[in-house]
């Protein structure tokens, strides 16, 4: 399916298999000097062949074209090297890509989790089944790292990157102020909420989404071109609503610990899910992972804002009310 959005800019509907996101909006942005395609899809056969079908359409020279991604998920990123020709320009983050050079593999997001009493055993068949793993990108073109503020030019388009850490470390978006859109990668949805984890003691990725959304609350905008599901149209009332959710999240898992210490794996069990399982026991392990993720984002967030403490106890981290 593409779905012209406005004179040289489309959307291609790329179909994300098996996955409840449904698929990808990759935006095509065309030009008789160079052409761009922000975001891919997975790196998998239904995905490239719908990506081909949409660029022979709409006459797309992937010779003449560059290529924009907003982050390292494989939805995202791991078609592109399918598609990037010699003359193709990557352009990307920094914080992602420093992760793709220290990629140690899953080992020690497992650990963590085990810390934090997700039972390790389960984890490991369940990430090597992962669409992120299995149709992750076969190689790493090289990429043209970006910075905040920096513009990058197609036709009559002049984009301004702008760095939206929290959803991954650093996430990415595209404005466009003449024309009024912002291209908002997985950093603001629709009818969905961007999933917010967190898989080191190092990072604070909620307080980084939050402040995310507050930097570009202010930007004039008339549509958001999200990453999955239908465009939004009132993007200072959709960022209203989504840290709303978010401090929901935070009174109920402070609720939660009013029970006494509990791990993340707890936590995450008592939390409210739109999941159709009966019970936590009944969740498929990826959306246990999930789950365990942003609750532990959350329970990071009112640790380091003094609200909750942490001890170990046989190896598991619990968490508590402070005081």
């Amino acid at each position: 399916m593409i779905e012209e959005i406005m004179p040289d800019l489309f959307r291609i509907e790329i179909p994300l298999p098996d996955s409840p996101l449904k698929y990808l909006n990759s935006y095509v942005v065309k030009s008789d000097d160079r052409s761009m395609i922000v975001d891919t899809g997975l790196n998998r056969d239904e995905c490239l062949n719908a990506m081909h079908r949409g660029l022979e359409e709409l006459g797309i020279d992937l010779a003449k074209t560059d290529f924009f991604i907003t982050h390292l998920h494989a939805d995202h990123f791991g078609l592109v090297a399918k598609l990037v020709t010699k003359t193709s320009k990557v352009y990307f983050n920094r914080q992602d890509a420093e992760l793709i050079e220290t990629w140690e593999g899953f080992g020690p997001m497992i650990q963590y989790a085990g810390t934090h009493g997700f039972p390790e055993e389960e984890l490991w068949n369940a990430l090597n089944q992962h669409p992120g793993h299995k149709f992750a990108s076969d190689w790493i073109p090289d990429l043209n790292i970006m910075s905040d503020n920096e513009v990058i030019r197609v036709g009559d388009f002049s984009f301004q990157c702008i760095e939206t850490p929290g959803h991954t470390l650093g996430h990415m978006c595209m404005y466009e102020p003449d024309k009024k859109i912002f291209i908002s990668g997985d950093h603001i949805l629709g009818d969905i909420t961007p999933n917010i984890q967190c898989w080191s003691d190092h990072e604070n990725p909620l307080k980084h989404y939050l402040k995310s959304l507050d930097k570009v609350a202010g930007l004039d905008v008339d549509l958001v071109l999200p990453g999955h599901r239908s465009m939004i149209k009132d993007m200072k009332g959709r960022i209203t609503e989504l840290k709303h959710h978010h401090a929901i999240r935070i009174d109920e898992v402070s609720r939660i610990l009013n029970d006494g210490a509990m791990s993340a794996f707890q936590v995450a069990s008592k939390m409210k899910w739109d999941i159709d399982a009966d019970s936590w026991d009944d969740f498929p392990v990826a959306q246990r992972w999930f789950a365990t993720g942003e609750a532990i984002s959350h329970l990071r967030y009112l640790e380091e804002d003094g609200t909750l403490t942490r001890e170990t106890q046989d190896k598991i981290v619990l968490f508590s009310q402070h005081g």
